[in-house]
C-alpha cells in the first residue's frame, strides 16, 4: 500500500521482467541515466534521479498495460504488440531482440511451402499472428472459420512436430541453432521484429515522456556514431567534407598553423574505417577517433 502511494506522481515504465530483452533494456536505461536498483523480490524499482518508476512485466503482457494506460512507456518486442492488437504508439525501433516470427516444418518431412499447411495442425505461442496470416492464405475473412487448427503452447514449441501434437509451428528465431537443433527448417517468415519504445495514447506524464524518448534517442545515436577529428590544408576541404559532412554538418576550426583548419563531424561507426582510410589519402592528418557515450543530435 505504502509502494502504491509512492507512485501516484511517478510515470511507469513497463520492460521486461527477464529474457532475451532484459539485459539490453537495462543497459539502455542506465546509458540514459535514468539511475535505478532493482530488489530481487521486486518487480517495480524506483527512479532515484527522476520521478519515475520501473514496472518489471512479462515481455507479452507490456502491450496491453501501456495500451489500456496503466503505464505511459514499455519496452518490448513489436512482434508482442502485433500479437496483442492493442492501440499503442510506437516511439522508437530500439535496435535489438531482432529476430523473425517463422513457420518452421521437419527438415525431413514433405512440407515445403505454406499452402501445404492448409488444413493442418499448427502450434504456436502467437495464435493472433497465426491465426491473421492463414486466414490471408486460405483466402477468409477475420472470424471465419479456418481449415487449418492453430494451437496455442506457451514454452518449448519447438518440440511439438518431434512429439507428434503439430504438423508445423509458428515461433521466434533469431540465431537459429533451436531449430536446426529440432530437427526444423523455415519455409516463410510471417513477420520480422526488434525491441520498440511504445507509448500509451493517453500519457498521464507527457512532458517527462519526451525527455526519456530524447534521452534513449540519445543513447541509440551514440551508439551509430562516432566522432571523427582531424587536421587537414584548408586547400583540400571540399573533398574532405564529402567524407565527412557530418549529421547535420561538420565543425570546422581554424589552426595556427596557416591555411590549416581542425575538422570535428560525426561518422557512422560501421563506415570509420574506410573513411579514415579515405582521409589520409586525401591529406589529412591526426586523424582521431573517439566513441560518443550519450548525445543530442
Amino acid at each position: 500500500m505504502e509502494l502504491a502511494n509512492h507512485l501516484n506522481d511517478r510515470l511507469l515504465f513497463a520492460v521486461p521482467k527477464k529474457g532475451r530483452l532484459y539485459e539490453k533494456c537495462v543497459e539502455l536505461l542506465k546509458g540514459s541515466d535514468i539511475q535505478f536498483r532493482r530488489s530481487s523480490r521486486l518487480d517495480i524499482a524506483l527512479c532515484t534521479n527522476l520521478p519515475l518508476a520501473l514496472v518489471f512485466l512479462p515481455a507479452a503482457d507490456i502491450p496491453t498495460f501501456v495500451g489500456e494506460g496503466k503505464c505511459d512507456l514499455g519496452i518490448t518486442g513489436i512482434d508482442q504488440v502485433h500479437e496483442s492488437d492493442v492501440d499503442v504508439i510506437p516511439l522508437l525501433d530500439l535496435n535489438f531482440g531482432k529476430c523473425k516470427l517463422q513457420i518452421q516444418v521437419p527438415e525431413n518431412g514433405d512440407l515445403k511451402e505454406p499452402k501445404q499447411l492448409i488444413g493442418k495442425e499448427i502450434v504456436s505461442s502467437f495464435t493472433s499472428l497465426t491465426t491473421k496470416y492463414f486466414e490471408q492464405l486460405e483466402g477468409v475473412k477475420p472470424g471465419e472459420p479456418l481449415k487449418t487448427k492453430i494451437k496455442y503452447v506457451g514454452g518449448s514449441v519447438e518440440a511439438s512436430c518431434a512429439l507428434g501434437v503439430a504438423d508445423a509451428i509458428v515461433d521466434l528465431v533469431e540465431s537459429g541453432e533451436t531449430m536446426k537443433a529440432a530437427g526444423l527448417i523455415d519455409i516463410e517468415t510471417v513477420l520480422s521484429t526488434s525491441a520498440y519504445l511504445i507509448s500509451s495514447k493517453h500519457p498521464q506524464h507527457p512532458e517527462l515522456m519526451g525527455t526519456i524518448k530524447e534521452r534513449i534517442e540519445g543513447v541509440l545515436t551514440a551508439q551509430k556514431y562516432v566522432l571523427c577529428n582531424y587536421n587537414a590544408p584548408r586547400s583540400n576541404l571540399p573533398q574532405l567534407l564529402k567524407l565527412t559532412p557530418g549529421k547535420r554538418a561538420a565543425t570546422v576550426s581554424p589552426l595556427d598553423e596557416e591555411d590549416w583548419v581542425g575538422v570535428s563531424s560525426m561518422v557512422e561507426k560501421k563506415d570509420v574505417g574506410r573513411i579514415m582510410d579515405e582521409l589520409k589519402r586525401q591529406g589529412a592528418s591526426d586523424i582521431l577517433v573517439f566513441d560518443i557515450s550519450n548525445c543530442r543530435a
